[in-house]
């Protein structure tokens, strides 16, 4: 069967993390855009995003100082411990956007910590995303002699409890070199942090990871060292398989990371973030207005942070597996960048979203009380109605 989901691509917030950051500049800007004498946004939005510190909460942080004094817009960046906390305040509306990962995928599709009856799969649109110079990937300790992914057979990998973006991704890179979970140890772990930590302390022997996250200059710098084994672009089996778990990944040569540079790169995969997220019933002309004033005003934050350069025009990727939202479609159309093929694959996107609820709102009448039984039916009906539209269902 052919499905219309293409496997390969071109390239509660708890009270405790209720915690608000605003972004404050004195001085008011002039600046104005052309198609009104008044500023398209409102003088306030909130956001969430990644921690405190992490890259993606940096870059949220920096485009709102650059929204501050272009457009006299006090942003407030939230920062979010996990992919639930980032937006579930973006879908009960206490924030106008959230700056996130792959996860945003996870929950299009009302899969893993979606699968439930207060999530099911969201209408999520994408504006822009940051597609920077690291990697997604695989790092293994140098000590261990690993050379490709294959060899990591019979060897101790972590999973991270609560953290499917991480845990799908390994499985993703294990199928590259032909092996699943029964293939290796698992060793369970409650954070990202303590996995790597696992690694440096001679727990575990490799984790998944972005390649210029602080734990893997730590790794880098501990007496075990650290090994990227690539994913081959020309391994067409090692990207069938990896697809078939993860089809958020894209091929790239990683030229930033720890023991990565220009001169010593990496192949493997790697995915936007953060991603610029909204609701498809945002605004569309405020969702116009912030596409265009990324896109132009760019140069006044890509200094800001090393990931920054990602959200520039040539860095992004419009062939995804999120749609993007119609006030973002509108902007790069009009500048001459959205095509009649990514209006198409958009469309088919937006297509699987229709499919997905329509799933959802026939599921979600039955009365399931067993959390177990409840994924496992929803999982069955999910992959049904997607293949019955012509769809790839990924995970069944």
């Amino acid at each position: 069967m052919s499905f219309k989901h293409p496997l390969s691509f071109n390239f509660v917030l708890p009270n405790a993390m209720s915690v608000t950051i605003a972004i404050f500049f004195l001085g008011a800007s002039s600046y104005s855009f052309p198609q009104s004498e008044q500023s398209p946004f409102p003088r306030q939005m909130a956001w969430t995003a990644y921690n405190l510190g992490s890259t993606g909460y940096n870059q949220a942080v920096a485009i709102g100082a650059m929204l501050r004094e272009k457009f006299d817009v006090t942003l407030r960046v939230i920062p979010g411990q996990n992919d639930v906390s980032r937006l579930l305040p973006l879908k009960t509306g206490r924030v106008d956007f959230t700056v996130n990962g792959v996860s945003t995928y996870f929950a299009q599709e009302g899969m893993f910590q979606f699968a439930n009856d207060q999530w099911g799969p969201q209408p999520v649109r994408l504006l822009m995303t940051s597609n920077g110079l690291s990697n997604q990937t695989v790092g293994v300790a140098a000590d261990i002699g690993v050379e490709e992914i294959a060899d990591l057979r019979g060897r101790r990998i972590p999973y991270v409890r609560g953290a499917p973006a991480l845990n799908v991704s390994m499985e993703a890179y294990l199928a590259c070199g032909n092996l699943t979970w029964d293939d290796v140890v698992r060793v369970d772990f409650p954070g990202y942090d303590a996995a790597w930590n696992g690694v440096i302390n001679g727990d575990v022997d490799a984790g998944f990871g972005t390649t210029v996250s602080g734990p893997m200059y730590r790794v880098e710098a501990s007496p075990r060292g650290i090994f990227w084994p690539p994913a081959p672009h020309d391994d067409q089996g090692c990207w069938e398989r990896m697809l078939a778990i993860g089809p958020y990944f894209t091929k790239h040569h990683a030229t930033r990371g720890a023991g990565i540079d220009s001169n010593n790169p990496q192949e493997a995969g790697t995915y936007p973030y953060p991603m610029l997220t909204a609701l498809s019933d945002q605004n569309e002309n405020l969702v116009r207005a912030l596409t265009q004033a990324i896109h132009e005003n760019y140069d006044d934050f890509k200094d800001s942070d090393p990931g920054a350069i990602g959200w520039a025009l040539d860095r992004q990727v419009f062939q995804w597996v999120v749609p993007y939202h119609d006030g973002a479609v509108q902007y790069w159309r009009e500048i001459g960048i959205w095509t009649d093929e990514l209006e198409q694959h958009n469309n088919s996107l937006v297509e699987r979203q229709e499919v997905l609820a329509g799933a959802w709102s026939e599921f979600i009448q039955e009365e399931i009380d067993d959390r177990e039984e409840f994924v496992e039916a929803w999982e069955q009906l999910r992959a049904l109605r997607l293949e019955e539209a012509g769809f790839n269902p990924v995970w069944r």
